[in-house]
């Protein structure tokens, strides 16, 4: 039986270009799917497709129990979407911001007020409830987006890398909420570019590339399928790089990365700390003068770069959605309500 959110065969192109390229997923109830990639593979678009806001032109969704093309309305009623800008009212306050979106749900009065007291409570934002949301940082706002998203407690939740740009402290807060909503029952499929946010959050992760689901598991199978460990070597003298590479070459079972303005040299190897005791015997042999080396286990990056020939893209800032949409008009900043989506 599919899960709360499922999806077989999706395409999607805008123009030459094919944005979704035969995408499957399915995400059992009550579980987090991280959707890994880096900007341009598709994320997006995978997301925009299984909110209703785009159509896709081959392919089949059924999220919550309803098919996506046959029915999207009843499909509107039963998501949350937090996209990846915070989609608010700047001229409105938090408490007002809330209120209306209980509004647009049909919700009454009475009740879209209360829910909206609560979410304030929820997101640490009460303090601020009725200051206009101008005046709030970037990690207010985006509480305020997400408690917009689950005004109306949705089974399924899409969000569209929901902690670019944010600091170490709102991030983690964040996280703190997700963890609160799927210990509840909720299915979230979560985009990130943040490896470690996937490996936190995420009880299954898909990694995507130009459209294509490319790899799928847990972090840790993922990270086997990488295979071995890795020895990570920080070089003093820039000038004695080639040299420590050449040493690492006799050691490594593959190639070595290297990282120019850290000058760090990363190589996979098997054989554990009788190794890396080789390693540092030979380095100060060659007089190569080291200030780091550490011997650790496959992380999610370099199961990116094994399966995608790079690293993901970390740089925190976020593109406005994936670069291969086409023009469709739309920045990701939509909210879907009961009966139809409004766009801010």
């Amino acid at each position: 039986m599919p899960g709360a959110i499922y999806a077989e065969g999706l395409v999607k192109t805008f123009g030459d270009v094919r944005a979704l390229d035969g995408v499957d997923l399915d995400v059992p109830q009550g579980t987090v799917l991280g959707l890994l990639g880096p900007n341009g593979a598709g994320k997006t678009t995978a997301v925009r497709c299984l909110t209703t806001l785009l159509r896709p032109d081959a392919g089949r969704a059924v999220v919550a129990g309803v098919d996506v093309l046959r029915h999207p309305e009843e499909v509107r009623r039963s998501i949350g979407l937090s996209g990846q800008f915070a989609a608010v009212d700047e001229y409105l306050t938090g408490r007002e911001n809330l209120r209306m979106v209980g509004r647009l749900y049909q919700l009454g009065a009475r009740e879209a007020k209360a829910r909206a007291d609560e979410l304030l409570d929820r997101f640490h934002l009460a303090d601020a409830a009725d200051r206009i949301a101008k005046t709030y940082s970037g990690g207010m706002r985006r509480r305020l987006d997400l408690a917009a998203a689950l005004v109306v407690r949705p089974p399924v939740m899409f969000m569209d890398e929901p902690t670019t740009g944010l600091d170490p402290r709102n991030r983690q807060q964040l996280w703190d909420v997700i963890q609160e909503l799927v210990a509840g029952g909720t299915t979230l499929l979560l985009t990130t570019q943040y490896l470690e946010e996937a490996d936190h959050l995420a009880h299954d992760i898909a990694v995507v590339d130009q459209g294509r689901v490319i790899a799928r598991g847990t972090s840790d199978q993922l990270k086997a399928r990488t295979g071995g460990e890795r020895v990570e070597v920080v070089v003093h003298d820039r000038e004695r790089i080639g040299d420590a590479r050449a040493v690492l070459a006799g050691f490594g079972e593959g190639g070595t990365a290297y990282e120019e303005h850290t000058r760090r040299l990363t190589v996979p190897v098997s054989g554990g700390a009788r190794l890396l005791a080789e390693v540092i015997r030979e380095l100060d042999a060659r007089g190569i003068e080291i200030d780091d080396i550490a011997l650790r286990r496959p992380t999610l990056d370099d199961v990116f770069i094994s399966l995608t020939g790079h690293a993901a893209a970390l740089n925190g800032e976020g593109e406005g959605g994936d670069r291969n949409d086409g023009n469709d008009g739309n920045d990701g900043n939509d909210r879907t309500g009961a009966g139809g989506k409004w766009s801010e």
